[in-house]
């Protein structure tokens, strides 16, 4: 699952994600279970509204690092093709 988004083109980050979700850019998203509840409800409530596909991350660190960074990620996106 995070393999894909290793090479993929992506944005990563929530504020990043979110503006990219409303301008119609994200395929799909990822978002980790132990993300601040706050983060969660914003990126679950953008890509309902968007019709964005939303994948859940056990953790913060291993989204990090799937998205290629060394800091916790709460949540990314793959842009489309």
């Amino acid at each position: 699952m995070l393999e894909k988004l290793k090479n993929a083109s992506k944005v990563v980050g929530t504020r990043r994600l979110l503006r990219a979700i409303q301008s119609g850019e994200i395929e799909e998203a990822y978002i980790a279970r132990d993300a601040d509840l706050y983060i969660v409800r914003q990126v679950r409530q953008a890509c309902n509204e968007a019709g964005v596909r939303m994948v859940e991350v056990d953790t913060m660190v291993q989204l990090g690092q799937a998205c290629g960074v060394e800091v916790k990620t709460a949540s990314a996106g793959i842009r489309k093709a």
